[in-house]
């Protein structure tokens, strides 16, 4: 009973892209695979794709802090213009119920688009403000996926403590408030002839 009743649940699905390497690109493999499982579940789903390499976001500039930190009552045109791919994204992870991002480890962290548009959506007192009590997020009830690749093992073994892309993403989607993340892992492909038995591991790995 619980699955018909899933099965029932249209969901908003936002795909990050961040590997430029298109079909060749296991992150993005695996961030299709994810969603071909969640529209399984819930068939009426939509999926809006933002390809962070085909249009970058702009790393933040003076003008785009000094937004940043002005009320927005006291916004003026220069500042809205400044805040402008900020905003859209924002809007972009307020409006999914389900956010997938594909996330290429290079050089032990995240391709500098990616980090990019975490700088463009972490903003105080829009997605996570201070208060007496702390820090909390205000990006709430959505389920995140990361779609983690990565040419050596990193989820264990000695290269386990140079994984700072799983780690990072998981405290900084938590500290918005997206604390219901899940990281599925395509890694080892840079082992001569262990690539198809990477991917086939990785999409298998896929729970929803």
């Amino acid at each position: 009973m619980p699955s018909l009743l899933k099965n029932n649940i249209m969901k908003k699905i936002l795909h990050i892209i961040s590997s430029p390497k298109g079909e060749n690109s296991f992150s993005i493999k695996l961030g299709n695979a994810i969603i071909d499982k969640v529209v399984a579940a819930y068939p009426d789903s939509t999926v809006q794709t933002r390809n962070l390499t085909v249009n970058p976001l702009p790393h933040l500039e003076e003008a785009s802090l000094a937004a940043f930190y002005t009320p927005a009552e006291q916004h003026t045109d220069n500042n809205k213009a400044a805040i402008k791919h900020s905003d859209e994204a924002i809007v972009e992870i307020m409006d999914a119920d389900i956010i997938i991002i594909g996330a290429p480890l290079w050089n032990f962290g995240i391709p500098s688009v990616l980090k990019a548009w975490v700088d463009h959506i972490a903003r105080a007192n829009v997605t996570f403000k201070y208060s007496e009590a702390g820090a909390e997020g205000l990006v709430k009830g959505k389920k995140v996926y990361v779609a983690m690749a990565s040419g050596a093992i990193y989820s264990s073994g000695p290269y386990e403590a140079f994984d700072f892309v799983s780690g990072y993403l998981t405290a900084v989607l938590g500290f918005m408030g997206m604390t219901d993340l899940t990281v599925f892992r395509i890694e080892g492909t840079a082992f001569p002839g262990q690539a198809d038995a990477a991917l086939e591991r990785g999409i298998s790995s896929i729970i929803i």
